[in-house]
């Protein structure tokens, strides 16, 4: 037994106006989301180096949050307690930023560098 589809019937001027409608309504973008940043709330005091200005570290989180004096900041991932007292406690603070941060946790950008 075979099915009929039933067939709709409308005047031309109603289907003119339904296919305006569908025509305005895919005419309009959908509303673009802005991608949604890192918002820290990570306290950071100044320290004394030649690349960073600030420094900070959630022990929630293990993350240690860093402003450097070109303004950009970084939150790295993962990071134990005893690296950043050790951080914190080095004479130079820029090397060993290089030498035992830099490259070796994963990183998320807080916010770029000032121009």
């Amino acid at each position: 037994m075979a099915r009929t589809v039933p067939v709709l019937r409308c005047s031309p001027i109603a289907l003119a106006v339904l296919l305006l409608a569908a025509i305005t309504v895919r005419a309009d973008p959908a509303p673009v989301l802005e991608p949604v940043g890192v918002v820290s709330r990570i306290k950071r005091l100044p320290i004394q180096s030649t690349a960073l200005a600030t420094v900070g570290y959630s022990k929630r989180l293990h993350a240690l949050e860093i402003e450097f004096r070109n303004g950009a900041i970084y939150r790295y991932l993962d990071v134990p307690p005893n690296v950043y007292a050790a951080l914190i406690d080095s004479r130079s603070k820029a090397r060993f930023y290089d030498d035992n941060i830099r490259h070796k946790y994963r990183s998320l950008h807080v916010r770029p560098r000032a121009e």
